[in-house]
């Protein structure tokens, strides 16, 4: 059993990307919780949570939700940079999360593109 979404590969990789999300942002200072740390975690999250909640649409709907996940995705990288010019995190955290989140918007971007309307 499960969902149709549980088997996208790239709702996986949201996933594992949240979870980095959710992982790295613990060091954050504590002041920042209400603040980038609230706002990078709902972006993160909001990629994943946009791919499961569109699957169960039409397949127009779908390729909206998978718009918004994209735009989640870029909402994360100014984040990330200025994650970055604070010192919350290091040049390699920061690239290594640039890389991923990039290619994950690529992968929800081909998945939208695979799918044909209706």
């Amino acid at each position: 059993m499960g969902f149709s979404f549980e088997k996208l590969e790239v709702y996986k990789e949201a996933l594992d990307f949240a979870n980095e999300i959710y992982e790295v942002t613990k060091r954050y200072p504590k002041e920042e919780i209400f603040g980038i740390t609230n706002q990078i975690r709902r972006a993160a999250m909001s990629i994943a949570l946009n791919i499961a909640e569109g699957s169960g649409r039409t397949k127009k709907e779908f390729r909206h939700f998978l718009d918004m996940a994209r735009t989640s995705g870029y909402e994360c990288i100014p984040l990330l940079e200025i994650s970055k010019k604070q010192n919350y995190i290091k040049s390699e955290e920061f690239n290594a999360l640039y890389e991923r989140c990039d290619t994950l918007v690529k992968r929800i971007n081909a998945l939208k593109n695979s799918i044909r309307e209706q």
